[in-house]
């Protein structure tokens, strides 16, 4: 299975170098549509409801301090054609929106306000967005 670097890589190879939070909310959007289209996971690394939306810790920790990303340590070629053709209609979908209209978003979605909780605006919250709750609410789109 990919790892949430090698699809953040395989992103940057098509789209170039884009904004921390741009990145995080595509890999989120690309293991929420995996979980629909694919039925399965396409990365095993968390994903926690953070006052900007989604976010991967481990994704977070490789690019801190960043706020434009050029490249991340990953292997594309970890990823098989459902994954890349998964990635592509996500990048079709959202990849020319600005990086706070997909954070907006994220917003409006169940998967990350059920993981808030009662977590108020901009309070740190690290709440996992699970699997089940993208499938469940993404499915139903």
């Amino acid at each position: 299975m990919a790892t949430v670097f090698d699809v953040a890589a395989y992103i940057l190879q098509r789209l170039g170098p884009i904004t921390a939070m741009k990145l995080q909310k595509l890999v989120y959007y690309c293991q929420a549509w995996s979980l629909v289209w694919d039925d399965r996971p396409m990365f095993e690394n968390r994903i926690e409801a953070w006052a900007n939306g989604p976010v991967v810790p481990d994704l977070y920790r490789a690019h801190a301090g960043q706020f434009v990303i050029e490249a991340i340590r990953g292997n594309s070629d970890a990823i098989d054609r459902d994954g890349k053709d998964t990635i592509h209609a996500v990048l079709d979908t959202y990849g020319d929106k600005h990086p706070q209209w997909l954070s907006d978003l994220t917003h409006q979605e169940d998967p990350w306000v059920q993981a808030r909780g009662d977590a108020q605006a901009g309070d740190r919250c690290d709440t996992e967005i699970t699997h089940a709750a993208m499938a469940e609410y993404y499915g139903s789109l």
